[in-house]
């Protein structure tokens, strides 16, 4: 794992393989980088994987500010440029599509393909930001212990929480969401969650794109999916059954496959 310095945050990423083109992986709300793992084992030996903690989560800086999405989407293309990195292949779950479908609006240039994953291009409906208002407040106001019951299952299909082989993991990545501190979650939900809806300029998107889903996605259900690859010229779709918002933890080698599919599809490997 390395720092870097860039847009006003030291931003903490992990580097894999060595392959001649680069794929840039965005984690969610409330993840870090590992989440991506499964992913960068299956593809390390092809490509150069770099997986970044968004501010304020994981290892990266907890800042007083910036945590307004377009402040978020400055760190990644600065993350980019800041490495050399050129023209990357990027996958973005969550927050981290939010980041990379701005990233192909307004800098396509740094982009050789895009996969949209659990995600959405629309801005947050009345009931759902009315919920997660509600957890911030909660989170701030009495503890992360009120309210990891409520986050668990908008993240995970119950497949994935019920499933006592997955007990250590299960372990871990609630380990990884509630310590993650105040100061930065809660400025950080509140930038993502008053974001503005990009779907009607998703026409303008003319880099290879792929767009994957959790079939139980409850965050951002299957719905919202649909409608983003609809809007994108030749839009490769998937959806990976039985997950939830974290198809790439949850079904881990699914997702693996269906980024190679795109990818070999696509011509880059």
């Amino acid at each position: 794992m390395s720092s870097i310095h860039v847009n006003n945050v030291k931003l903490y990423y992990q580097s894999v393989g060595n392959g001649t083109e680069t794929i840039v992986f965005s984690h969610g709300y409330l993840m870090d980088n590992t989440m991506f793992n499964g992913q960068i084992d299956a593809l390390k030996n092809k490509f150069k994987c770099i997986s970044y903690d968004q501010r304020g989560h994981g290892k990266s800086e907890v800042t007083k500010e910036g945590y307004a999405l377009d402040n978020l989407v400055k760190d990644a293309i600065s993350l980019i440029e800041e490495l050399n990195l050129g023209s990357v292949h990027f996958v973005g779950m969550s927050t981290g599509g939010f980041v990379g479908m701005r990233i192909a609006l307004q800098r396509p240039d740094l982009l050789k393909s895009l996969v949209l994953m659990d995600t959405s291009a629309e801005d947050e409906d009345e009931k759902s930001l009315k919920q997660y208002n509600q957890l911030l407040w909660m989170i701030k106001n009495i503890g992360w212990f009120a309210v990891i019951s409520k986050v668990f299952p908008l993240l995970f299909h119950s497949s994935f929480i019920q499933n006592d082989s997955k007990k250590e993991e299960k372990k871990k990545w609630k380990n990884i969401i509630t310590g993650h501190s105040k100061k930065g979650v809660i400025p950080f939900g509140k930038g993502i969650f008053s974001r503005n809806s990009v779907l009607e300029k998703f026409s303008n998107i003319t880099i290879p794109t792929a767009i994957m889903v959790g079939e139980f996605d409850v965050a951002t259900p299957p719905d919202y999916a649909k409608r983003m690859a609809s809007k994108i010229p030749d839009a490769s779709f998937y959806t990976i059954p039985d997950a939830g918002h974290s198809a790439a933890v949850e079904k881990p080698v699914d997702v693996a496959n269906a980024i190679q599919d795109f990818y070999s599809k696509n011509g880059f490997i």
